[in-house]
């Protein structure tokens, strides 16, 4: 688990704390520590998570997006 540093918004250095792989969901617990996770981690937990966490910083609608770049590249 990582200690609350700021609860904003999750950058490509946050991995999760299960696999290593990039975090895209952040769960704080009542203790004040932070528990990340990647995207798979998380929707194979999340029904435990949402019961035990005080908040669920969810980002894995990030996974959808085109980046600006590669949408250039289309036209």
């Amino acid at each position: 688990m990582s200690a609350t540093v700021a609860a904003g918004a999750l950058t490509a250095a946050d991995r999760c704390d299960r696999c290593g792989a990039q975090a895209y969901v952040r769960a704080t617990m009542e203790s004040g520590f932070d528990l990340l996770l990647c995207a798979h981690h998380f929707r194979e937990n999340e029904s435990r998570l949402r019961e035990i966490a005080v908040d669920i910083h969810d980002e894995s609608t990030r996974l959808a997006e085109v980046p600006a770049s590669a949408a250039m590249e289309e036209r």
